[in-house]
């Protein structure tokens, strides 16, 4: 398992109510790798936020760890 992928499934769980729902996906691609990110229905306004804010705060930080790797990688948000 990757690390990004582990980051993310780390701070998504810690974002919702139910944690055992999320669920996270890596999709390798030739260039860019694809996170994707599943949560409870009931979960989902919280890993969204306000605006998308929470989202976007996520793609930062998945952006970040990523250049690091020397990796490019998406978030996808599965609803």
């Amino acid at each position: 398992m990757s690390e990004l992928k582990d980051l993310i499934k780390y701070i998504s769980k810690s974002l919702v109510d139910m944690p055992d729902d999320v669920e996270v996906n890596e999709i390798e691609g030739e260039q860019t790798t694809v996170i994707e990110l599943k949560v409870d229905k009931s979960d989902l306004g919280k890993v969204i936020g306000k605006q998308g804010r929470t989202a976007r705060a996520l793609r930062t930080i998945l952006n970040a760890a990523s250049t690091k790797l020397k990796k490019r990688s998406v978030l996808e948000i599965i609803e």
